[in-house]
């Protein structure tokens, strides 16, 4: 410490105008540290309360996004523990199905669900790696019934009908994502990425300006002191070191209304809230899209579990 102490000493006393404003306000911060500096200009309650604002809003774009850029990655929800084949991902549900109706044998079903990709694979999320298991579970269910049964296996059939659902239910929650990414996740990158880093450098020119203001100071009060005179008399500086500290107090001054103006629009804008509201309206449109599929598929579900427990019934009491 003694060594730092002499250093700001030497410093102080070899202080000529030679200096640079940016060596000067790191060697004034430098000795601010250290406690080697008199009173530190203060920055009006307004000021710092503005920042206790910015910085709060900073951290709460942070945390969003730290969660909610998941969005932006199609394979958020897909399950990481199965694998699908290259000929799983070619087609969509729809497609199969539609081959898969028009198959009149075995052979045929099983070349129609095994049919040429489409040049695009399908997307990996949870409800569409739910659908391809369906329906292949489906098929399985078909083939292993004898040539010719009748009627058609219920199970099969429902789970087909679940697999064209959920590739539904699917293809809302991409829908979903994609508006989440255009409408929430670029607001709010532009806020933290944009707006608020104007309000930081804003903040950095009036750091910068206090400490070539109260570095100002420290050596017009070296001066007077090298003279044999109280460094604390005003009265003992000289005209134009009194120009000098007043022309940096109004740079200062300046920079920090500049600084509040720059907080108080990051602050005020409405476009943080405005991309919450279209967040929510994206996840509603994505769980009224699933309701409204899944209402759909229910009563034809609960109609075939009802027909197979009479018919179940049925069986057993004429066994």
């Amino acid at each position: 410490m003694d060594k730092f102490a002499a250093f700001g000493k030497n410093v102080s006393s070899a202080w000529n105008s030679t200096v640079t404003p940016f060596a000067q306000r790191s060697i004034h911060s430098v000795k601010e540290q250290l406690g080697q500096t008199g009173d530190k200009t203060q920055l009006p309650p307004e000021y710092v309360e503005l920042e206790k604002r910015v910085d709060a809003l900073k951290e709460v774009h942070q945390k969003l996004l730290a969660v909610t850029n998941q969005y932006s990655k199609e394979a958020y929800d897909y399950p990481p523990n199965i694998q699908e084949s290259f000929t799983d991902l070619g087609r969509s549900i729809s497609d199969k199905v539609s081959l898969l109706s028009h198959a009149s044998s075995p052979a045929e079903a099983q070349a129609a669900f095994t049919a040429p990709p489409t040049a695009k694979p399908q997307p990996k999320t949870f409800n569409h790696a739910i659908a391809r298991a369906a329906l292949s579970s489906s098929q399985l269910l078909q083939h292993s019934s004898p040539v010719g049964q009748s009627p058609e296996d219920p199970l099969a059939n429902a789970l087909e009908k679940y697999a064209l659902a959920q590739e539904k239910v699917g293809e809302a929650r991409l829908a979903q994502d994609q508006q989440v990414q255009s409408r929430f996740l670029a607001g709010w990158n532009t806020t933290l990425n944009t707006n608020l880093q104007f309000a930081a450098k804003a903040r950095r020119s009036v750091e910068a300006s206090r400490l070539t203001l109260d570095a100002t100071k420290a050596a017009k009060r070296s001066q007077v002191q090298a003279r044999g005179m109280n460094p604390d008399d005003e009265t003992a500086l000289s005209e134009e070191a009194r120009a000098e500290i007043e022309a940096k107090e109004d740079e200062f001054v300046s920079q920090v209304e500049e600084a509040q103006s720059v907080m108080k629009n990051v602050l005020d804008t409405p476009e943080p809230l405005r991309n919450l509201a279209d967040l929510i309206a994206a996840q509603l449109e994505y769980h009224k899209k699933s309701y409204e599929v899944l209402s759909e598929l229910a009563p034809y579900i609960d109609q075939l579990q009802v027909d197979q427990e009479a018919e179940y019934r049925k069986s057993r009491e004429g066994a």
